[in-house]
């Protein structure tokens, strides 16, 4: 072979720098491709996480019998088996921590304008820790997250958790319709008002709402 052909030969081989640079263009793309994922996964968490992690998980379920209580809210006191006897009544379990609850509030505020008179509403802090997530909640923690937050319905300090513990679903908040006596509805976490007034309408026509407040068809 001639000594023009071996250098043709040769100059065709990539030199060490190339074979270096597409190294570094290889890694450098498997690299990118995993921070697209990571933040695609991260953007999805964010869409579909809708509530804040709850400590207890109530066996209740839609149909039951609905445990009573009595707190002191806000509003004044409130006991379901008598001032919920003769309306049906949304239960909202809430911490004051969690900003799915706090920005859930305003909308319960105005959805208790739109239906005063024929429907109670009731919060029920259901959280040990405090708005700072660490300290112990109080009742001043309780009254001073409803004004930080519009939240003009009636809310209450449970010290015992005791409404927490009866119909928690694992996610704040949990809004629970009652009517009757019974468990009609059972949702956790952030829902649009048209949802939750979609169940007190079907409640004050006589008709079963949606055991899920429209959940499903939010994914």
């Amino acid at each position: 072979m001639s000594t023009p052909a071996r250098r043709q030969i040769i100059s065709t081989k990539p030199s060490p720098a190339a074979l270096a640079r597409r190294r570094y263009v290889a890694i450098g793309s498997l690299v990118l491709l995993a921070v697209v994922i990571i933040v695609a996964i991260s953007v999805a968490n964010r869409v579909t996480d809708s509530a804040s992690t709850a400590p207890v998980v109530s066996t209740i379920k839609v149909g039951d019998k609905a445990p009573d209580f009595t707190v002191s809210s806000t509003g004044g006191p409130f006991q379901l088996s008598t001032t919920g006897a003769t309306k049906p009544t949304l239960l909202e379990v809430f911490a004051t921590w969690c900003p799915h609850c706090q920005r859930e509030a305003p909308i319960l505020s105005k959805l208790a304008d739109q239906y005063k008179g024929r429907v109670n509403f009731i919060g029920v802090a259901g959280s040990a820790n405090a708005i700072d997530g660490s300290s112990p909640e109080s009742q001043v923690d309780v009254v001073d997250w409803s004004q930080k937050f519009n939240a003009t319905y009636p809310v209450a300090f449970d010290p015992d958790l005791t409404v927490a513990k009866a119909y928690l679903q694992g996610g704040f908040p949990t809004v629970v319709l009652i009517d009757h006596g019974v468990v009609q509805s059972l949702r956790s976490g952030e829902m649009p008002p048209s949802d939750i007034a979609a169940g007190l309408n079907a409640l004050l026509a006589g008709k079963k709402p949606d055991p899920k407040l429209g959940a499903k068809a939010q994914g």
